[in-house]
């Protein structure tokens, strides 16, 4: 039989099955037989269910950001260029013009003019500059890690340089750009106007 004051431990592991069915037939009789003993089994609080053992969660990889596509590049710039070529020289006209059937001496008339016209309206609004000042023909050596943007290899191109070789051609790069101002209602897709004499 159990004697003295009954305390509530901490359960922190399971009793074998034996020890638990002695100590429930124990208990049994106990409360059953004694009083006093059963009310103040009666009064302690309910122990609390054991928490069951968490169970790892199974981690659902997630998905790269898929990145926004890039916008088009505007072409309104390139449009205006197109424009102001076609309206001092007549370039478009020349490009959409089938000329399979033109002897050579009226497409060199016809260049000379395109040509003229195109070359005043492009030094009018873009400075250009050469990107080698070597002279074409010249042997020139390129360092290791030049810049593929403004120097482009052609040829046997083997290793990581350097590089020497022939200047096949300077380059160019626009130094300065100054197209005109569009005014308000301007469509830059209208490279040029049709032309209706009244």
């Amino acid at each position: 039989m159990l004697r003295g004051p009954t305390r509530v431990r901490g359960v922190s592991a399971q009793l074998p099955f034996l020890t638990r069915l002695w100590f429930a037939w124990v208990c049994y009789f106990r409360i059953l037989f004694d009083g006093a003993f059963a009310a103040t089994v009666h009064g302690l609080p309910a122990l609390p269910a054991p928490a069951p053992e968490p169970v790892p969660e199974k981690k659902v990889p997630e998905k790269p950001a898929r990145p926004e596509p890039p916008k088009p590049p505007p072409t309104d710039a390139a449009l205006q260029l197109l424009a102001l070529l076609q309206r001092e020289g007549r370039l478009v006209d020349f490009l959409e013009e089938d000329l399979s059937g033109a002897a050579d001496a009226d497409i060199g008339a016809a260049a000379r003019v395109v040509h003229a016209g195109c070359r005043k309206a492009l030094r009018d609004h873009v400075k250009l500059e050469p990107v080698r000042d070597e002279e074409e023909g010249a042997r020139v050596t390129l360092a290791e890690g030049f810049s593929p943007n403004e120097v482009k290899l052609t040829g046997n191109v083997q290793g990581k340089g350097p590089h020497t070789g022939t200047l096949r051609h300077r380059g160019w790069r626009a130094a300065d750009v100054s197209l005109p101002t569009a005014v308000d209602g301007h469509d830059s897709r209208v490279v040029a106007q049709a032309e209706v004499e009244l």
